[in-house]
């Protein structure tokens, strides 16, 4: 048994599926985000150790491909695997960066380059050349980066409804959706864990209502944001490949990312919501090859 598992900061989802014929086992299960760059190695146990079908499979497990948010240095990498070895005890293990997921994704077989982007609960960007992924910007995280993710769009709608730049319809309905108190708000930011994965609950509501022109715009705004901070740090290679998004926030935004695109000179590529369906045959082939 093989296990594929992605993972944002948010939730996490986890495939078992037989090693030779790729055939799934049982049912998708999901958990809590296990982002190491923010958990503790307790809280990233127990939220493993609390899915009783994981639990109970443990020991039959022979490798677990793990594709993660804040796997992308080694320190927290390092600890992920630790625990992840600590619990599937004979198991091999191999986690990488979320990136890589998003690359097997939406470049599929082909293997063609492609610069592929991440917009989920965060937010990243990098350039495949076929073979490896290189990167012009090392993410630091929610607070300062990710721009045109779930937390990103999350805090900008705060803002604009506490600045009073969000239409009035607009303000009642989000007050209606949310508690919006502000000692509710600040307790979920800066004594709860995962504040990024908080902000990024908000987002849904641009979807709930982006027949608005100030959604639309919203969205847009934080697209130009992105490719400009990150889809244009390769922007001799924009030339001659086309540019992949992976991730519910671009997935639910393709009207808008085209509409940029068109604006900024870009060529969209594919969008995958969910990219750990498309991680099965990879892992299957490689381990069969």
């Amino acid at each position: 048994m093989i296990l594929i598992v992605d993972s944002g900061s948010t939730k996490c989802d986890w495939l078992a599926v037989d090693s030779v014929s790729g055939k799934q086992l049982f049912e998708k299960q999901r958990t809590k985000g296990l982002n190491p760059a923010i958990l503790s190695r307790k809280k990233l146990q127990k939220t493993i150790k609390k899915n009783e079908l994981l639990k109970a499979n443990r020991k039959t497990v022979s490798h677990v491909f793990f594709y993660g948010a804040g796997c992308g240095t080694e320190k927290p990498k390092l600890l992920l695997k630790e625990v992840l070895q600590d619990i599937f005890i004979n198991a091999e293990i191999s986690v990488k960066e979320d990136t890589y997921a998003a690359v097997y994704a939406t470049v599929g077989v082909s293997g063609d380059p492609a610069v592929v982007c991440i917009m989920g609960t965060g937010s990243n960007c990098s350039y495949f050349n076929g073979k490896a992924i290189e990167q012009n910007v090392k993410s630091l995280g929610y607070s300062i980066m990710d721009d045109a993710s779930g937390n990103y769009f999350g805090r900008q709608l705060i803002r604009d409804y506490y600045f009073n730049q969000m239409p009035e319809d607009l303000k009642v309905s989000f007050a209606e959706k949310y508690n919006l108190e502000s000692d509710f708000i600040k307790y979920n930011l800066y004594k709860q864990p995962n504040p990024n994965a908080y902000l990024a609950s908000f987002a849904e509501f641009m979807f709930l209502n982006k027949d608005a022109i100030y959604i639309s715009n919203l969205i847009q705004d934080g697209i130009r944001l992105f490719a400009k901070n990150m889809i244009f740090q390769y922007d001799e290679r924009l030339k001659t490949v086309p540019v992949h998004f992976a991730g519910s926030i671009a997935f639910f935004s393709q009207k808008e990312i085209h509409l940029v695109a068109k604006e900024l000179g870009f060529k969209v590529g594919n969008f995958a919501r969910r990219p750990i369906e498309g991680l099965v045959n990879y892992h299957v082939t490689q381990l069969n090859d």
